[in-house]
């Protein structure tokens, strides 16, 4: 099994965000799943990839050339590939891969997220998406997302293609019991 985690590179974030990655990092690692990232070695993004590796964990990461020049990139992944773009790193960071999972992070997190999310709703993407809502970071994502479908932007169905859980021990949960999603969602991804 592959899941692709989206996480914040940033090193100053609040301890809880390094906690909750630690956990989440060795749940999958000591459950065999191959974590497939952004390619980073500094914040999440680096305590996700050391901590993984540190339990015997698989960890790919996906990196543009343009980051691995100022050495952004993690030197002791498991693999790294280097891509041209930014583009084709999101492309490739979702291929073959079982789940997403949604670390709380920065623009370039939620840019990811929204990405796969529109994806999803369009049928080009049908694996479960999990949002990692530490301490209520995504609070205000979550009210965003439901008011969106209060107010008609997108279908009541639309609802299931996001699974929002608190701790990082409910995330593999969330992955095994998400609601099926299957290619036939562009049918009714109009409003």
């Amino acid at each position: 099994m592959k899941v692709c985690v989206y996480c914040a590179s940033s090193s100053k974030v609040d301890t809880k965000y390094f906690e909750a990655t630690k956990v989440l990092a060795k749940e999958l690692a000591d459950q065999g799943i191959t974590i497939v990232y952004g390619g980073g070695s500094y914040g999440l993004m680096g305590c996700l990839a050391d901590t993984a590796l540190e339990n015997g964990g698989k960890v790919i990461g996906i990196l543009p050339r343009f980051m691995e020049k100022v050495e952004w990139g993690h030197k002791n992944l498991t693999e790294l590939i280097l891509v041209k773009d930014m583009h084709e790193r999101k492309k490739l960071l979702i291929q073959d891969v079982d789940a997403v999972v949604a670390l709380p992070g920065g623009c370039g997190t939620l840019e990811e997220l929204f990405e796969v999310i529109t994806l999803k709703r369009l049928g080009k993407f049908t694996k479960p998406i999990v949002i990692l809502n530490t301490d209520n970071f995504y609070y205000h994502l979550r009210m965003l997302l439901e008011k969106m479908i209060d107010e008609r932007f997108m279908r009541k169905e639309h609802g299931e293609i996001w699974q929002f859980v608190d701790n990082p021990e409910e995330v593999i949960p969330a992955i095994e019991n998400a609601p099926h999603w299957d290619a036939d969602a562009i049918n009714f991804a109009a409003v």
